[in-house]
């Protein structure tokens, strides 16, 4: 696809127009960014990753009724998804206290929390994201309290569906961040599962050595982030292991679906 028109950058991807009205295609960045960009770097590879990660668990989330904007993935980098408007809340959901939730309330690193915890961030980077409740939310018009509904309702079933996959392969989840969008089919609107779902956007841990998998080794200067998504993509089947995650980057296993 080439020329096409460029419809947003943000700090890890880019969307361009759709083949079709109503499509956008995801085209998935190697930047590594964190603190709000503060933070950047590139990574060769990781882009890669995380378009297929992702692509194999939203396709899961699809099939299991979890609705998605995702269609199919094009090519190593870029997706195929539905146009939907962003609603611009982070919803974050945490089972094992780590990052913001330690530091703010004192609880260590790693304890594993009473019950999953969903949390409200509002979207927008000058401001650094900040904590906000159902209140502001409402007050301010960015969702009503129907669709906060049925926000927290996806983002249950996602945790649930999520702990388990990652569990099969020895990963504990964390915690997790997704965007969720409208999307208008025939003067119905639906709440649906936007964005990625990738080690960008989790905290995922080694459950027998806590080893982490995720953003914070780029986040605390821990190095090795190619090789943790690597070792996550691996686990989950879909890169040849011991594919060494250097150079041209790694060599992702052919899917049913492949182009």
């Amino acid at each position: 696809m080439t020329r096409r028109r460029r419809i947003y950058e943000g700090k890890a991807k880019i969307l361009y127009e759709g083949p079709e009205p109503g499509t956008l295609v995801q085209f998935f960045k190697d930047d590594a960014t964190a603190f709000n960009a503060k933070k950047h770097d590139i990574i060769d590879g990781k882009g890669v990753l995380n378009n297929r990660i992702s692509e194999y668990i939203f396709t899961s989330l699809n099939r299991i009724g979890i609705p998605t904007h995702f269609i199919k993935r094009l090519n190593m980098r870029e997706q195929l998804i539905k146009e939907v408007e962003i609603i611009p809340i982070e919803v974050v959901v945490r089972n094992i206290a780590a990052g913001q939730l330690s530091e703010r309330l004192g609880i260590p690193e790693g304890e594993v929390l009473p019950r999953s915890i969903i949390e409200f961030y509002y979207k927008k980077d000058e401001l650094n994201d900040p904590l906000v409740s159902e209140e502001h939310i409402t007050a301010f018009g960015w969702a009503t309290p129907q669709e906060i509904d049925d926000m927290m309702a996806l983002a249950i079933r996602v945790n649930d569906f999520l702990s388990g996959l990652f569990l099969g392969v020895g990963i504990q989840l964390v915690d997790f961040k997704i965007e969720l969008g409208r999307l208008y089919e025939n003067d119905i609107m639906r709440i649906i599962v936007a964005d990625e779902i990738s080690p960008d956007c989790c905290r995922l841990w080694d459950v027998k050595t806590n080893k982490k998998l995720d953003k914070d080794r780029f986040r605390q200067d821990m190095g090795g982030l190619l090789d943790a998504y690597n070792e996550v993509a691996t686990r989950l089947g879909l890169i040849n292991e011991n594919e060494a995650p250097r150079g041209k980057g790694p060599v992702l296993v052919k899917s049913d679906k492949e182009d």
